[in-house]
């Protein structure tokens, strides 16, 4: 874990977990002295792979809406938008143990990860791709929400690994073996 842009730009991998808001989380990475640029070039000069958790997986977007419009990484077509689930009794936020659907299982993040596997949510937004091939796995909250997304190295997944047993202790150590 590190604060040092230097340690970022020489990491074999990069892993960004979030807790917070959109716009506050990527203003204390901007605030970082060189984190921003350390990112970009780790994670699309170098290709290292980078794993993103939550709202570290939504700054991969183009823009996220909490509290207003703010950019985003870009790294991946799209935009975080506020969860409406289709089915009125359902809250939000989204909270919960709930079931992945695998649309892409030969990625080797998601070996071994089956249609069902149960996955922990917290969240109040969504990220919505550009380009449906981007989106890796899906969760039903009144409607398909993506719980996975990626691209190249990147990947990033809307619920907690470190929260969903099974599921994400495969996910973070496929995670680890991934050699892109």
């Amino acid at each position: 874990m590190t604060a040092d842009a230097e340690v970022v730009r020489r990491a074999d991998a990069v892993v960004l977990p979030g807790v917070g808001a959109f716009g506050d989380c990527y203003r204390g990475l901007a605030v970082l002295p060189g984190m921003l640029a350390a990112l970009n070039e780790a994670v699309l000069v170098k290709a290292r792979p980078f794993l993103g958790i939550c709202v570290g997986m939504q700054l991969m977007a183009e823009r996220g809406q909490e509290f207003d419009s703010h950019a985003g990484f870009g790294w991946i077509g799209g935009e975080v938008v506020p969860v409406t689930p289709g089915d009125p009794t359902l809250k939000v936020p989204h909270m919960g143990w709930n079931e992945l659907v695998v649309r892409q299982p030969a990625h080797p993040v998601l070996a071994g990860l089956a249609d069902g596997s149960h996955a922990y949510f917290v969240h109040s937004f969504q990220f919505r791709c550009t380009d449906p091939g981007h989106c890796l796995a899906t969760v039903d909250y009144g409607g398909p929400i993506a719980a996975v997304v990626g691209r190249d190295t990147l990947i990033g997944t809307q619920f907690h690994p470190e929260k969903s047993q099974a599921a994400g202790l495969r996910l973070i150590g496929n995670f680890l073996r991934w050699r892109p």
